[in-house]
C-alpha cells in the first residue's frame, strides 16, 4: 500500500492549535491591569494540577504562557498628572456631539463596551496629550471630538474641577 494512503491517526487532521497572540508594541499596564494579570495567571497556576483533560490542559497551559508572557514584559506606567490626556486617565469628551467617558488601560484591560479602551486603539492615540477644551480632528472629521475633562483615579470631584480650570491640585 502507497504511503500516501496510510493514516497514522486523527491527531493529524485536527485544526493546529496556535499561541495566543501578544499584541505589538510596548506592554504598558495600570496598577489595576497588573493585578489582573497576576490574578489570571495565579488562577490558572491553580486549576493546572487538577485537569484530566488532555485538551482542557493544553488549552490553560496555553493560557498560561501568554499570562506570564504578559506578566514578565508588563511596564506599569506612572499614575498621570491629569493635566493632559495621558495613559491612565479617565477622559470626559464629545465624539461627534455624542457625550462620552472613556479610560486608558493596557491591551488586557481594556474592555470598550465598559468605558476601558486600549492605549494604542485609534481614539486613544488621537486624544493623548490633549487638554480640557481643546478640540481634536478624528476620522476625517473636523472637529469631531471636544475634550471635556480628565481625571485621574483617586481623583475627587473638586481636584479635577481644579484641575480644568487650571488651579493648583496640590
Amino acid at each position: 500500500m502507497s504511503v500516501a494512503f496510510r493514516r497514522e491517526g486523527d491527531d493529524e487532521h485536527l485544526e493546529p492549535k496556535f499561541e495566543l497572540p501578544i499584541p505589538p508594541g510596548p506592554n504598558r499596564v495600570t496598577a489595576r491591569g497588573l493585578a489582573l494579570i497576576a490574578a489570571r495567571r495565579a488562577e490558572l497556576e491553580a486549576v493546572i494540577p487538577t485537569l484530566t483533560d488532555e485538551t482542557a490542559l493544553k488549552s490553560a497551559r496555553r493560557d498560561h504562557r501568554y499570562w506570564s508572557t504578559r506578566q514578565a514584559t508588563a511596564e506599569l506606567m506612572p499614575r498621570p498628572d491629569g493635566r493632559a490626556v495621558a495613559f491612565g486617565c479617565t477622559v470626559t469628551l464629545r465624539l461627534n456631539g455624542q457625550p462620552r467617558t472613556i479610560t486608558l488601560v493596557g491591551d488586557d484591560e481594556a474592555d470598550p463596551a465598559a468605558g476601558l479602551l486600549s492605549f494604542s486603539a485609534p481614539l486613544s492615540r488621537a486624544i493623548i496629550d490633549a487638554e480640557p477644551g481643546e478640540v481634536i480632528d478624528f476620522a476625517g472629521r473636523a472637529d469631531a471630538i471636544v475634550i471635556e475633562a480628565i481625571a485621574v483615579d483617586g481623583d475627587g470631584p473638586a481636584r479635577a474641577l481644579r484641575r480644568q480650570t487650571g488651579q493648583r491640585t496640590e
